[in-house]
């Protein structure tokens, strides 16, 4: 049990990259007042969450009524999740990558902080597959839930303390943090995926 909550933690701070997501933030308020910088990391915090909660109650019940059966969207999202890392490890860093992202002020709570830099597509597919419902009851579900909650309020003070950390890592240690997690996420994605097809062919055998 407990290794099991580890490994979900790992995963969904992998997809929502918390450090990655710094350099974004600290260059998108450049020149705000604290007060305003505050303001826009909670909002950010607050859009990620309800969208992440959203694809955690709502994710497999739309698949279903789609006709899609989980399993096929485990490996899917297990490729989708692949593809994700190898763009951590292999292409543009998710500071370089996102930095270039232009955005009103007004706007800068929900593009690019909270989507896509926090609420990723890797994690709406990571929290729809930690929460399967045929294979999770619902003490598990408020387990990933909590875990989940508690990567984003990380994330949220990672924001506040923003100034300071970018100080100490630099652009450079967030890259390097960010293609470290990517290889992490890329055994876990290709894990999902045997799992998947293993389950797939199980059902029909």
């Amino acid at each position: 049990m407990f290794d099991s909550l580890i490994v979900q933690f790992v995963v969904l701070w992998a997809v929502i990259d918390p450090i990655g997501s710094l350099p974004v933030y600290l260059t998108k308020t450049v020149g705000l007042s604290v007060e305003d910088r505050q303001k826009i990391a909670l909002k950010a915090i607050l859009i990620s969450t309800g969208i992440l909660l959203f694809f955690l109650i709502f994710g497999q019940i739309l698949l279903e009524a789609m006709q899609i059966p989980l399993t096929a969207f485990q490996i899917a999202g297990g490729l989708v999740l692949l593809l994700f890392a190898l763009t951590m490890i292999f292409g543009e860093g998710k500071p370089e990558q996102e930095i270039k992202m232009s955005a009103s002020l007004s706007e800068l709570a929900v593009y690019p902080l909270a989507v896509p830099s926090i609420a990723s597509p890797g994690a709406m597919m990571a929290i729809v597959l930690l929460t399967d419902n045929h294979r999770f009851n619902l003490f598990d579900q408020a387990m990933t839930t909590l875990i989940m909650l508690t990567v984003l309020l990380i994330t949220y003070l990672l924001f506040l303390a923003a100034n300071r950390i970018q100080r100490i890592i630099g652009n450079t240690g967030a890259a390097v943090i960010s293609r470290v997690m990517g290889l992490i996420l890329a055994a876990v994605a290709i894990n999902n995926m045997l799992v998947g097809i293993r389950d797939f062919f199980t059902q029909i055998g």
